[in-house]
């Protein structure tokens, strides 16, 4: 086993949640949008903000430092969207796929957007809301650096959160729908290994030939931000546990922290052919935990259940440094008791037998 390797940085976290606005009497999507983030940003100010979709909003937490900060924003964020909605005769619902809706999808009244949906999301048959995680602070170099050793072990964080087996009045055979409605956009999918130099030619071609109508439309599962110093992880389905949220966030920290260590001190990352990484997250996204993916450190087949135990290993180091091993510990038993979020909606539907008990367990109370 390769010598430990200090820690010269402790990385900052910042999370961004979607949500779909769900009609507090039919559970159906409802686009609502507008009076909602209006409503919100009188507690949230620019921390509430529109999405895509007229029937999504997003709340944002700042950079910070510690679990427990992270925690008390995310809180403040769901309980001031949680308020706004119910104002406005909603359900804020942290699922991946919006579970009842209306077709076509309304995009919100932006010309960005609206251009987008025509050129590329014609065949979206669900509001598809993630959990998006920065990491930082870095330069574009290190972001960079961080995410060709990140890529391999992402399958195993992503089998964590999903949370989108229905979709759109249906069930979708899978555990996350999200995975495979977001492939209607152009670049989802693993981050190719780029230095800088590379990542700058890469995007300026991608918006010179209209692959993308700008650079926020590089939607790689893990990729530099264009607006703060962060690598953005863009895997995660949103959910309505924040415990499943703060152990993303927090193992993503973990592992990111201890690699980057590695990664400057001149460490190679692993060597993984990026269609075998392609297939490990769509494995992921139909079986969650059981499903099959390559191990990083030995290029062998195994289910991501164990490849998600040796991530955690992996992830000490950087854990400690930031003093979330204990708690860390804690949320992920309370996760292998409670089984991931899909199958808990899974569980739910069975009980219970309707779509409309599934949103009402996917929403956030004020």
């Amino acid at each position: 086993m390769a010598a430990t390797v200090p820690i010269d940085q402790v990385l900052s976290i910042g999370v961004e949640e979607e949500f779909v606005l769900a009609d507090a009497t039919t559970r159906v999507s409802a686009p609502r949008a507008d009076d909602v983030v209006e409503k919100a940003r009188l507690r949230l100010g620019d921390n509430a903000q529109h999405e895509f979709f007229a029937t999504q909003v997003e709340f944002t937490t700042r950079p910070r430092m510690t679990a427990e900060e992270v925690r008390a924003e995310l809180v403040r964020g769901r309980q001031a969207g949680a308020a706004a909605a119910a104002d406005t005769g909603c359900l804020l619902v942290a699922g991946g796929s919006a579970v009842l809706n209306r077709s076509p999808l309304p995009v919100a009244p932006n010309a960005r957007y609206e251009t987008i949906a025509r050129r590329h999301l014609g065949g979206m048959r669900s509001e598809s809301s993630g959990c998006h995680v920065h990491v930082g602070t870095l330069t574009r170099g290190d972001a960079l650096l961080l995410s060709n050793h990140l890529g391999p072990w992402l399958p195993a964080l992503q089998a964590l959160c999903v949370n989108s087996p229905f979709a759109a009045g249906e069930d979708r055979h899978c555990a996350s729908w999200r995975h495979f409605d977001i492939q209607a956009l152009p670049t989802v999918g693993p981050t190719p290994i780029l230095d800088e130099p590379a990542y700058e030619r890469t995007a300026d071609r991608l918006v010179a030939d209209r692959t993308l109508l700008d650079r926020k439309m590089i939607y790689w599962y893990a990729r530099p931000s264009e607006h703060c110093p962060t690598l953005e992880i863009r895997i995660a389905d949103a959910n309505p546990d924040l415990d499943v949220v703060m152990l993303f966030t927090l193992l993503l920290r973990g592992l990111a922290t201890t690699l980057l260590a590695e990664a400057r001190y001149g460490r190679p990352w692993p060597s993984m052919d990026r269609r075998l990484l392609t297939e490990a997250h769509r494995r992921v996204a139909v079986d969650g935990l059981p499903a099959l993916t390559t191990d990083p450190r030995t290029g062998m087949l195994i289910s991501t259940a164990a490849l998600l135990d040796r991530l955690v290993e992996r992830s000490r180091p950087g854990l400690a440094a930031a003093g979330d091993e204990d708690l860390v510990a804690a949320l992920l038993a309370r996760f292998h008791s409670r089984g991931t979020p899909a199958d808990r909606q899974r569980a739910v539907y069975r009980e219970r037998g309707r779509l409309a008990d599934v949103v009402d367990w996917l929403a956030v109370r004020p």
